[in-house]
């Protein structure tokens, strides 16, 4: 059964960094993908960034790029996403996800796993 869990989210201010971690088990995921999306109040959960477990190639949504980073350990099976001149704009629960395959990682639906989410809110 496979399990992804989120941790380090919190309340930040404006500017500040912070680094999110996705622990996954259950089976092998050099054949996945894994995506963060956030969902903010009122709003649909939106793509984030995403990578190829295998190759470690990464994608970003726009208003994150050169903001965001996202990575992956092989050794320990996790994710992170750094977070860095954090904005309000980005106060959301932070998901992590996992889709089989290689392309289409910034469609939500492509996702077969879903963590249980870590808020994280930035105040101005």
């Amino acid at each position: 059964q496979v399990q992804l869990v989120e941790s380090g989210g919190g309340l930040v201010q404006a500017g500040d960094s912070l680094r999110l971690s996705c622990a996954a088990s259950g089976r092998t995921f050099s054949n996945y993908a894994m995506g963060w999306f956030r969902q903010a109040p009122g709003k649909e959960r939106e793509f984030v960034a995403a990578i190829r477990w295998s190759n470690a190639v990464t994608y970003y949504e726009d208003s994150v790029k050169g903001r965001f980073t996202i990575s992956r350990d092989n050794a320990k099976n996790t994710v992170y996403l750094q977070m860095n001149t954090l904005k309000p704009e980005d106060t959301a629960v932070y998901y992590c996800a996992a889709m089989r395959g290689r392309y289409g990682l910034q469609y939500r639906d492509n996702y077969e796993y879903w963590g249980q989410g870590t808020q994280v809110t930035v105040s101005s």
